[in-house]
Parts: structure tokens; C-alpha cells; sequence
């Protein structure tokens, strides 16, 4: 009898439908591919040349992060074409709470079985994202996993880099008495408590209208905030992720100082109402939803008005609060009107 002969392929990892996926985006990247970047995807690593940029006392910023169990309802709805914008807006949207313009991203996907049709789905995403980003797609991994991830399952993680003048960074030093907080409103749940979500979403049916903007892409900020910073219309700025208001807030301002923030001005999005009437506390929600302040910008007062000719109708912010001198960190006042 013949015995059996082994292969990476019968154990479960096709390299040849690897290979062919890198090719995939190697085409796709050519098309958008910035004479900044030096190497063509499938290389071993990335070049990205600065010199062009003419910055003065550059500093490179970096960051990564993912998009959480989002992926879970995305897969389930079959809404993967959007999951790669929200990939490179949780990444580039912080970068430029320091001011730094994105320059380039890379991404990491591990994936049970690769499934052509479902990663060329997910790359339309991030090339998307990344166009709105004004960045560049330089490289990434596809990792093949049979037995870490369970069938269908799979997982990203994005990293990128970007740039600024260390005159320009953006720094909670710069925040001062008497500024004022302005909030963005956000495109919808963006990347955040989606596994609260999900729990409440097993014994409770969604509003066609609720169910239609569950998964919306997070909304990329790059364009109006490295505007606003160009002009030296904003001192500080937090990106409202995980932690919500409550915690995001605080991390942009110095500790001698407190965020006042008005509970009652905050614009909530229905979607945010029909999760709070299934019984979640006012402090539950805050921390774990934006509740639909996507993003917030510290600034003087009388640069308001110039900065909402930044934003369309959407995205026009609004003041939320104000900088004071007091003991606590954080005071929220007024009730959230749901």
C-alpha cells in the first residue's frame, strides 16, 4: 500500500491561491501607486520615499489597529465590501490626531481558507479607504490558517504611517482655558461595541431603517482635519473609539485641566436610540458607543466659524462643551436625550 505523501496544500494551505491573490493586488495597487513608493507589492518589504514631501523637522507617526467582531455581522450580511474603508479609517483617523497626513498602509488578514471572491471584496475596501485617505497601499500579508480559525472565520489588522513638522503636531499642551469642545458627527456605529451589538441582536429583530445603517463604513476625517491643522485652526483633537466620550475625550487635554461636556447637545443617531431602548445604562452607552460624535476637535472660540466651512452638511460640527480649571478630569452635565 502506498503511503500517503504529505503537502502544505492536503494540509490545508494553498500557496499557488496565495500567490495568485498577491498578483490580484500587485495589479490593483498599480493602478493607484504613488511615485513615493519605490516597491511593487509582492517585494519583501516597502520603500516609501519622503524627500518629495519638503517638510520641515518631519516626524513619522504610526499606528495599527482592527475593526473588531464588526467582521462577524459584515460576513454574516454579506456587507464585506465596506469592512476594508472602516480597516483604514480606524488607523489613518488616528494619525491625524497627532496632524499627521497618512502616507502609506499595510494590511494583515488571516483567514481560514482563502476565498478569492471574499478577499477581493475586502481589498476593494482598503484601496477605497485608502483613496480617501489620500494614502498609499504598499504592502500587507495573507496569512492561510486551517485550525487556528474555524471554518469561513477570519480576521484584519491594518498599520500605517504618516507625517507631520513637529511645529504641527497636534498636542493636549496646546489646549487652554476657554477653548471649546466641537464634535463631528460620526457616519454611524463606525468600528466600536459591535459585540454588544451582536449580543442584543440574538433575542431582538432590527428596524428594516436601523438594519440599513448598522454596518455604514466608518468615516474617514483625514481632508478636514489636516485642512483645519494647516490653517492653525484647532489645538487638539481625540478620535472616538473604543472608550466613547468618556474616555477619549480626556486623553487630549493636560492633566491640570477639565473637559466639560453637555450631555443634552449631542446629536444621537436613531441607531444609537433603538440600541439604548434595549435596556443599556446612560454610562454603558457613552463608554461604548460614539452615540454619533465620531470625532472631536479642541479649539478657540472664535475659530468656529471658520472651521465649519471645512465640513459638508453631514459633518458639521457643533459645540459640545468647554475647557475649564478644576479638580476632576471629566465633568459631564445634562441628560443624553435619547
Amino acid at each position: 500500500m502506498k503511503k500517503k505523501l504529505y503537502s502544505y496544500k492536503n494540509s490545508g494551505v494553498n500557496i499557488s491561491l496565495g500567490n495568485k491573490f498577491v498578483k490580484h493586488v500587485g495589479k490593483l495597487t498599480k493602478k493607484n501607486v504613488k511615485k513615493a513608493n519605490l516597491s511593487e507589492i509582492g517585494t519583501f518589504a516597502s520603500f516609501y520615499d519622503i524627500n518629495h514631501l519638503g517638510i520641515k523637522d518631519p516626524v513619522i507617526v504610526s499606528c495599527t489597529d482592527g475593526v473588531g467582531t464588526k467582521l462577524e455581522l459584515s460576513d454574516k450580511y454579506n456587507k464585506l465590501n465596506t469592512i476594508g474603508i472602516d480597516l483604514v479609517a480606524m488607523c489613518v483617523n488616528d494619525l491625524i490626531v497627532q496632524g499627521a497626513k497618512p502616507l502609506f498602509f499595510l494590511d494583515y488578514i488571516a483567514i481560514d481558507k482563502i476565498k478569492f471572491s471574499k478577499l477581493k471584496k475586502i481589498l476593494n475596501g482598503i484601496l477605497k479607504g485608502c483613496k480617501l485617505a489620500g494614502c498609499s497601499l504598499v504592502g500587507g500579508e495573507t496569512a492561510e490558517m486551517p485550525g487556528i480559525y474555524k471554518k469561513n472565520k477570519f480576521d484584519l489588522a491594518g498599520f500605517s504611517s504618516g507625517i507631520v513638522s513637529k511645529k504641527k503636531i497636534l498636542k493636549k499642551e496646546n489646549v487652554k482655558k476657554g477653548d471649546i469642545i466641537l464634535a463631528i458627527p460620526s457616519s454611524g456605529i463606525h468600528s466600536n461595541g459591535y459585540s454588544l451589538v451582536r449580543n442584543i441582536l440574538k433575542k431582538n429583530k432590527l428596524p428594516i431603517q436601523i438594519k440599513k445603517n448598522l454596518l455604514n463604513p466608518t468615516k474617514i476625517y483625514v481632508n478636514e482635519i489636516l485642512n483645519l491643522n494647516k490653517k492653525k485652526l484647532i489645538n487638539s483633537a481625540a478620535n472616538i473609539t473604543g472608550g466613547g466620550i468618556i474616555e477619549n475625550v480626556i486623553r487630549s487635554i493636560p492633566e491640570n485641566l477639565t473637559a466639560n461636556i453637555d450631555l443634552s447637545k449631542i446629536k444621537v443617531q436613531k441607531i444609537f436610540s433603538w440600541l439604548k431602548s434595549k435596556n443599556i445604562s446612560d454610562k454603558e452607552m457613552l463608554r461604548t458607543f460614539n452615540c454619533g460624535v465620531g470625532f472631536c476637535i479642541i479649539t478657540k472660540r472664535e475659530n468656529f466659524k471658520k472651521i465649519k466651512r471645512y465640513f459638508s452638511k453631514q459633518f458639521y460640527p457643533y459645540e459640545i462643551g468647554y475647557i475649564s480649571k478644576n479638580s476632576k478630569r471629566l465633568n459631564l452635565y445634562n441628560k443624553i436625550k435619547w
